[in-house]
């Protein structure tokens, strides 16, 4: 079982690693022997998490803003200069707005589909040669995108451009997984409920209505995000792709 689920020794690329689910999964990661690139925007909160999680193994920050083709293609170069090979990518950066319908901004869409959306397929697509590199029929590269409850259920708040971005992030995983499943990558997407993060805010008046809508009536913990991206990224996943997998303790029952 140890070498089933085993992911030491890979190489792993982490967006939004500084915070929230990126962090969780970036730790894991770490702890487990996978030599781990975070990115984020804020270049010193970037360098001083990737230092804080170096204590428990190889965390590298590789600050950019890849909400546009062009920040993509900067962190790439930077990357590439460091390594020939990438066996995990989790494309994990993400952003929320919220506004009543009518008062709805374009940029409140834009700028939340830019990075939720957008960026994940430029990325991977340039992060390919890396990953194909990396890729064999007995250990596969793997894509793991962390896409959301709230793009599989409406639910009660009005963030539009959010529910649409990660429906079709969830789409768009299934479209990749078709098309590179020859080229032994995988494609998966995690959709998380409710985890302490800095998207989701939740005040402590309303925590308990909010834990009543979770049939395991708890918040996600970082071990559940742990155990389902360690299994996509081991052998014990390898044929697995094309899923969404929610990991939201039956929100979306």
């Amino acid at each position: 079982m140890d070498e089933l689920f085993s992911v030491a020794g890979k190489v792993a690329l982490v967006t939004g690693g500084t915070s929230g689910i990126g962090y969780m999964i970036a730790e894991a990661l770490v702890s487990r022997g996978v030599k781990t690139y975070i990115v984020g925007r804020n270049s010193e909160t970037c360098l001083a998490i990737a230092a804080e999680l170096s204590q428990a193994g190889t965390c590298l920050a590789l600050p950019g803003d890849i909400s546009t083709v062009k920040g993509v293609d900067d962190l790439v170069s930077r990357f590439s200069a460091e390594e020939s090979q990438l066996n995990i990518l989790v494309n994990n950066a993400g952003a929320m707005y919220d506004a009543p319908l009518d008062d709805f901004s374009e940029s409140g869409w834009d700028d939340v589909v830019d990075l939720n959306l957008k960026s994940v397929f430029f990325l991977s697509q340039a992060l390919l040669p890396q990953m194909r590199a990396a890729a064999s029929e007995a250990k596969p590269a793997t894509v793991i995108n962390i896409g959301s409850v709230g793009g599989l259920r409406v639910g009660p708040k009005e963030n539009y451009s959010y529910q649409a971005a990660k429906a079709g992030l969830h789409h768009l995983t299934g479209s990749l997984a078709k098309r590179l499943g020859a080229e032994h990558i995988t494609v998966n997407a995690i959709a998380p409920g409710f985890f302490p993060s800095r998207i989701t805010q939740i005040p402590d008046d309303m925590l308990a209505d909010v834990l009543a809508s979770v049939p395991r009536r708890r918040l996600g913990q970082a071990d559940d995000l742990a155990g389902a991206v360690i299994y996509l990224a081991s052998k014990a996943g390898a044929f697995v792709t094309g899923a969404v997998i929610p990991v939201a303790g039956g929100m979306t029952l």
